[in-house]
This record gives C-alpha cells, structure tokens and sequence, in this order.
C-alpha cells in the first residue's frame, strides 16, 4: 500500500445456481488465491452465494437459510485474512428481501448494503422478489453479529485515511441519479459494484465506457464485478465482464466467458489529490454512517504500467487523432490573436531545430485557417558562432517547402560588436556569451515585427520552461508562444506526423530535423558537428516531461515519482540515473519559476500547462528543501 497503491480484484467465480455450499466454496478459493496475488479489496458479483438467476427460489427460506450459513462459514475461514471482500446475497430484512452486498473484513461483516433501483422492465423482474433498499442505516443482527444495513455507509481505513469504500449494485450505476454519486461526495473513493449484466450484442462497449466515465466522474476508483456463464441460460446469457477503472481510465478487463480474477492497483493518493485540485467538487452529503476497518501497510507489487511517454498516447491511432487534435489548437489559439490584432505578418526564428520547426508548421497552419497567403510568414535564420552547415540548410529548405518569406541575418558582427561594448573575452565561453547571442536573435526578430506589422512567435516548449532552458529576455520572450504547453517528447511527435502527412519533399527535411540532436548551438561545433546538446547537460527530456508530469499533475511526492520511474525507464536507465537527473529536474524548476512568471500568453492543449495566469502559482522565491531532502534520503 506504500504511495497509496491498494491491489483490487474483481471475481468471476463459478457457481452452480441455487447450491450455497457449492458456491461458497469457489468463492472461498477465488478469496485464498487473492490473498496469495496480494489482493487487499476484492469484489464478486451480485448474488453470488446463490446465483442470480433463481427466480422464484428467491422466495424459499431454504435457500435464504443456505446463503446465511454459507456466509457465516466464509466468515469463519476467512478470520485470519487481510483482505476485505464483497459478496452478493439475498438478505432478509422484516420480513422483506432486499438484493444485497455483503461488506466482509477478518472474519466481521463491516456493512450490508441493499440495492437502490431495482428493474422491472424488458428482461429484469427484480421487484417479483426484492424491494427497494433505503438509505439510511439501521443495526440489524445476521450471521451472529451486529451491523449496519442501509446504502449510506462508507468504510473508512484507519491507516491509509484516502481509502474509503462504499457501495452500489448493477442497475444503480444505470441509472440517471446513482447512489455513488452521493457516495463519492461523502467521501468515497473507491465505489464497489456486484452485478449482474446480462450480455447481448454491444452492451460490452457501452458498459465499459459506462463504468470508465462513471469513475471519472466521480474521480473515484470503480471495481465492476459481472456475474458470469454459469447462470441460468433459460432466457439470457451472463458473460462475467469485469472492469477496474480509475478516473476515467480502465485498468483492467476481464476476458469474456472466462471465470478468474481481474487484478490491478488503484492509487487512491491520486484520488485525493484530484479531489484537493478540483475545487468544484464539493463535499456534499453528510449523512452516512460510517465503520472502521484497519489494514496492514505492505509492500504493493505493482502490475499496473506507467507509460514512459506520459504526455504521448501509446495507441497508434490514438496518437495520430491526438496530434491532429494539439496542432488544430494551437493553431486555433495563433488565428485568434492574429485576427484580433490584425497582424498580416507573423515572424519565426528558424533554427533547423524541432522546436522552431513546430512553430512554423502551427503558423502554416493558422495562415491557411485565416485563408492568408504562406509569403506572410517571415522566417528568420539568423546563423551565429554554433550554427552547423546541417541546422542551416533544413532550415532554408523547410522555408522554401513550406513557401514561406525567408530572410538570412548573421548574428556574427552584431554579437562580435556588443562583446566589445560589454568587454567580453570571446575566448571565455561562458553564459554571457551564450546569452549574448540569444538575446541578439530576440532583438532582430521583435524589429522585423516592428517593421512588418507583425508578431514575433515564440518557439520554446514547455519541458524547457519547466527546467528554465531558456534565456531570460531572449528565446524566453516572444508576442504569442504556440509551443508553450507542448512537452518536448510531444513536440517530436508532433513534427513526425506532420512529416508522415506531407509531401516527400517536406517530409525528408524534417525527418532530418528529428535525427538531429537537440541543441541551442551557441557553442562553436567542432568538426563541423554539434558541440552543445542539451540533453548532455541538463538530463533527457523524457526523464524530466516524465517528473513534470507526475509533479503538475498529481502532486507526487518525490519518492513516488521515483519510484514510477523506475517502473518505467526500468531497461533504459538505472537507478543512480533516474535520481541524478530527479535532483536536477527540482533543482531547476524551483530556481526558474521567475521565468514562467513572465511568460507570453499561448494555449493551453493539455492537462498540465506553467501558465502563472492558468495552472501553476507559485511563488518564484519558494524553497525547495522539503523536495531535496526527500530525495536525499532514496
């Protein structure tokens, strides 16, 4: 459970219907083999001490007798266990029957909870033989104990306090006003569903997108446990269709007509921080009774995989929608200022590099949005002392693709002059004379926008803001940033489609832009080639858009990120790596917030974005002890 990660399981066992003994006891095995696997919260499926297709047996007391002393003997052989399950069984309540879910920890039932909506229509005849539960809780004695039976009951652990349980039964998550709706706005983070869902042509897709926004909706996590082939086939077919979603996402999904577990971990860390972020979603009901459980920290074997690419999708056709989807934004975002300010020329360092690439190939795309011609674009390569022949001529030929304005300025005798004024030993390559050249390039672009009646679009992504790469009143500044929110390992992605998009012509230059070493060249190349690569300086960007995602948009502790990392990179960088480049990343981004401060404006197209005005406030004099001193202790 360490970093809040708790292994849940959804149960497919199989049954036999109406044999309680029969039944139990494969409940009772799936119970032993998710101890085994780790399994701290584990769901079966409605009414599945009985079966759920008995029909009419739901009105025999013998049967309702078998459920309670199989109950009773899963109680029993169960006492010793850390691990709190859900059962589905008809429950007796004054002379009433309610369709029921079981809460079960160490031997104790901690809360019996009844079924709010109970269909009546097509195939479901639920109301012949149950009635509707209520919410609030009352004491009822079964299976010789005492506990709380009503739908309003969160289970709350003691020890991991961002785990809190509760319930709902197939046809309430169905319908328009679900009881886990109130749940989660009491509290609930974890919403434990038995059901009982028949199958029939499409229902799976629109179950799972069901549960999966369910789960979003409530930024909860959402264990689904479907009753499975074994059940009466009079009239329908049950397929045990298993679903584990967190926040939108499912983790997991059962095979179906297959029995089994469907395992994973839901992190409910996450849960809360998502909670504590989104400030419209309030604290509501306040009327639930709660019970107390306690469970053993252990170490959490993780089978859930983190993407080493967070801000990139891994599905092919996922990724090609997603980058159509950023460049129509940003390019969106670009038309919008250049219509309002009536600018007919919009000015572009173009380096040869990717970042500059992009903005030009989002400018492109917002002239031909606004129906203006490609010769207003005015791309500026301005060569100076670390400039290689390679950068050069891609960014000549990429101007000429893309038939735009090119103009050539040299930085070399303008820089050679502004050291003499400033007294700067050339020799000295330090960051003056890094800085001098970019801020040189900054000055020759915001004038031509001057002289043209233009905007100078800014080129610097998000990865470098975040590790404040870039120089202060030079690259740093522009008049509308397309790029701003654009992770570097994104930016590759997108420049790749675009080339698989295009023309050949086009496509051969920028595939060669991709294969290019990033670099600011403002260190003389040697041998012709690139001297000064970023990622030998300052770590991999896929290291750092990994850290800044997990930072910005979750909260993470240092130690947690660490270890996702880990997870991640795990045959790519070792250990010593990963923190090396962990202490740079925060180092960095604490020292640099004066830079994001000030930044342009330029859209937001993700969930994170630096934006003072948008997502990140923070004070640029902020400490960032706290951060280094967890991470001294890894």
């Amino acid at each position: 459970m360490r970093d809040g990660f708790i292994k849940v399981a959804a149960a497919a066992p199989e049954l036999k219907v109406a044999d309680c003994g029969y039944n139990g006891k494969q409940i009772e095995n799936m119970i032993k083999d998710a101890q085994e696997k780790g399994v701290k919260l584990l769901v079966f499926p409605e009414l599945c001490i009985s079966g759920y297709t008995c029909g009419d047996l739901f009105l025999q007391e013998t049967l309702l007798k078998g459920c309670e002393r199989e109950l009773h003997r899963l109680l029993e052989v169960t006492a010793g266990m850390d691990l709190l399950y859900v059962v589905g069984m008809p429950f007796m309540y004054r002379n009433k029957l309610y369709n029921a879910a079981v809460f079960c920890k160490s031997g104790e039932i901690l809360a019996v909870v009844p079924k709010t909506n109970i269909p009546n229509y097509q195939e479901f005849y639920e109301a012949r033989h149950f009635a509707k539960g209520f919410r609030d809780a009352v004491v009822v004695e079964y299976a010789g104990q005492e506990v709380l039976f009503g739908t309003d009951i969160l289970m709350i652990c003691e020890n991991i306090p961002e785990l809190i349980i509760a319930g709902e039964i197939c046809e309430d998550l169905w319908v328009p006003d679900s009881p886990s709706v109130r749940h989660a706005l009491a509290g609930a983070t974890v919403i434990c569903n038995p059901s009982a869902s028949d199958e029939i042509a499409t229902k799976p897709q629109y179950r799972r997108s069901l549960v999966a926004m369910q789960s979003a909706k409530l930024l909860a996590g959402y264990i689904y446990a479907d009753s499975g082939n074994d059940e009466s086939t009079q009239d329908l077919v049950y397929s045990g269709h298993n679903l584990i979603a967190e926040n939108g996402s499912v983790l997991a999904e059962s095979a179906l007509f297959e029995h089994g577990l469907t395992i994973t971990e839901l992190d409910v860390k996450r849960l809360a921080a998502e909670r504590r972020r989104t400030t419209t979603f309030a604290n509501g009901e306040e009327n639930h009774s709660a019970v107390y459980f306690h469970m053993e920290l252990e170490e959490t074997a993780l089978t859930r995989t983190f993407s080493s690419t967070p801000f990139v999708p891994d599905d092919e056709v996922r990724k090609q929608q997603r980058c159509e989807e950023i460049l129509t934004l940003q390019a969106m975002g670009l038309r919008k200022r250049l219509k309002h300010t009536g600018c007919k020329t919009a000015v572009i360092g173009l380096s040869g590099g990717l970042d500059s690439t992009l903005a030009l190939l989002v400018t492109v795309k917002a002239y031909d949005l606004l129906g203006m011609d490609h010769k207003g674009i005015i791309a500026v390569t301005m060569p100076g002392f670390g400039t290689t022949d390679r950068t050069y001529q891609n960014a000549l030929e990429l101007a000429k693709c893309l038939g735009t304005t090119l103009k050539e300025i040299s930085i070399v005798d303008a820089v050679h002059q502004h050291f003499k004024d400033i007294e700067q030993d050339e020799n000295i390559h330090d960051i003056t004379y890094e800085n001098g050249q970019a801020r040189e390039r900054t000055q020759i672009l915001m004038d031509i926008a001057n002289k043209e009646n233009g905007m100078v679009i800014g080129t610097g992504d998000m990865s470098e803001m975040a590790l404040g790469w870039a120089t202060y009143n030079g690259d740093h500044m522009s008049m509308y940033a397309v790029n701003v929110s654009i992770p570097k390992t994104l930016v590759r992605y997108l420049v790749q489609y675009y080339a698989e998009e295009t023309d050949s012509r086009t496509a051969k230059v920028l595939f060669d832009v991709l294969a290019t070493p990033v670099s600011p060249e403002l260190l003389p190349p040697e041998n012709g080639e690139i001297a000064q690569k970023t990622e030998d300086i300052v770590g991999p960007y896929e290291l750092h858009d990994f850290y800044l995602y997990y930072y910005m948009r979750f909260g993470y502790r240092p130690a947690k990120i660490y270890r996702l990392a880990q997870n991640a990179f795990a045959r790519k960088y070792d250990d010593a790596t990963i923190l090396k480049w962990m202490k740079t990343f925060y180092r960095r981004f604490f020292s640099q917030q004066f830079k994001r401060s000030c930044v342009p404006d330029g859209p937001k197209v993700g969930t994170v974005s630096l934006s003072p005005r948008g997502d990140l406030r923070m004070p640029s004099d902020a400490s960032v002890t706290l951060w280094m001193s967890e991470l001294d202790q890894l």
